[in-house]
């Protein structure tokens, strides 16, 4: 019998091999994030041809021809963008020059927005062409923005999904709060089209997730961990994806979600485009940029170092921990006699962000807190109560460091 039973392990550890889930060899290596993920041989894959490239040069734009290259130039200079790369189109100075579908314009009108951002202005035009970009710039600049209405226009272009395929883009995200507030801005653009999405994330239940999923979206966005858990059940699958975002790709390296990310870029087709934003743009960064992207176009508005928005004062006050307190709460009294007066205040530890909410409420100060040992309802709550002005102090750890926007 033990003889048989051997015989029948070693016949099912050849076939597992056969059909690429895991070999004999791999019990480590399935532990790993994506282990039980098996990358696909694209050599051996007839790959549907698709189209990328929509962009078409608006009159006023093509007037800015080398002959008005100073023009060019001094658009970018003041608005503080270099562009590293070949054949750049040129900057946008208004939506219509974007030379964008009616149902993306009514969009922009819709949420009343004036004029382009500095990265959307330079980088809708390489985006719509179906260039892989790098862009860098600092929280608040409208990188969403930039990147989700090419997507909207990328899958118009595309053939409509059919039952169990996946989705046409995807977003990857490092936080829950990110993923959240990328798939409202892809709600409020995609509805004119009918453009369905969901949000994939941890600390959440997966069965309304998973219910879109099988009803089909062609737009995902998700954060590395739980888009793996989904892909090893075979829940999901990236066989018409040919959009990939990387949405603030130092972060996630920070929090060490490279090796998910590698997972899943490898189930996406190698034709893809590739569009990577960050803040930062570090060894790191550059390392994945060059394994990931294809002949692409960097884009920086300002520093290549994370900065502050220098639309905002900044003021740095220098003292001794024993102060802290006592300035916090002076500082407090003074906000809180104005109108607007939403304020976000980071704690280094989850432990500190506790005491500290635990103290002010006590002492009759509105506050509430988030960090990561908080439950996904839990943080949903309060940042809803924090938005409405119901609740205007939030005290964080740095879970809200980047693309939390009170609005």
């Amino acid at each position: 019998m033990a003889d048989k039973r051997n015989g029948f392990r070693r016949n099912q550890n050849m076939n597992q091999s056969k059909y690429g889930s895991f070999t004999r060899h791999n019990s480590l290596k399935n532990k790993q994030p994506g282990g039980k993920l098996t990358k696909p041989d694209w050599n051996l894959c007839t790959l549907r041809p698709f189209q990328k490239n929509f962009y078409r040069e608006n009159p006023n734009v093509t007037k800015r021809s080398s002959f008005f290259q100073v023009e060019v130039d001094a658009f970018r200079r003041t608005n503080d963008i270099t562009v590293r790369g070949e054949n750049i189109p040129k900057p946008l100075t208004t939506f219509d020059e974007g030379n964008f579908p009616e149902y993306v314009l009514r969009a922009i009108k819709e949420q009343q927005y004036e004029k382009p951002t500095a990265i959307q202005a330079q980088g809708w035009p390489i985006s719509l062409s179906g260039r892989d970009l790098v862009g860098i710039a600092q929280t608040g600049s409208g990188k969403t923005l930039a990147y989700m209405l090419p997507a909207i226009v990328h899958i118009n272009h595309q053939p409509r999904l059919e039952k169990n395929d996946g989705p046409i883009v995807l977003v990857l995200a490092p936080t829950r709060e990110l993923a959240q507030q990328i798939q409202q801005v892809a709600a409020d653009f995609g509805r004119t089209s009918c453009i369905r999405n969901t949000c994939i994330f941890g600390g959440a239940p997966k069965g309304p997730q998973l219910r879109d999923l099988e009803r089909g979206i062609e737009i995902c966005i998700a954060t590395p961990g739980r888009l793996i858990d989904f892909l090893e059940l075979g829940k999901i699958n990236f066989r018409r994806c040919t959009y990939l975002v990387l949405d603030e790709a130092d972060r996630m390296l920070d929090m060490g979600f490279e090796p998910q990310i590698k997972k899943i870029v490898e189930q996406i087709r190698p034709d893809r485009q590739t569009l990577m934003w960050s803040a930062t743009w570090p060894k790191e960064v550059r390392a994945l940029a060059e394994e990931f992207l294809q002949d692409y176009v960097q884009l920086n508005v300002g520093s290549l170092q994370l900065s502050a928005n220098h639309n905002i004062l900044q003021i740095v006050d220098v003292c001794q921990e024993t102060e802290k307190s006592d300035k916090l709460f002076k500082l407090l009294g003074e906000i809180m006699s104005e109108k607007e007066n939403k304020t976000i205040i980071f704690a280094e530890t989850k432990k500190r962000v506790d005491d500290l909410t635990r103290r002010m409420r006590k002492d009759g100060w509105p506050a509430m807190c988030i960090h990561g040992n908080k439950s996904q309802p839990e943080r949903d709550w309060v940042l809803t109560e924090f938005r409405s002005g119901r609740s205007p102090i939030l005290i964080a750890t740095d879970v809200a460091a980047r693309g939390l926007v009170p609005s």
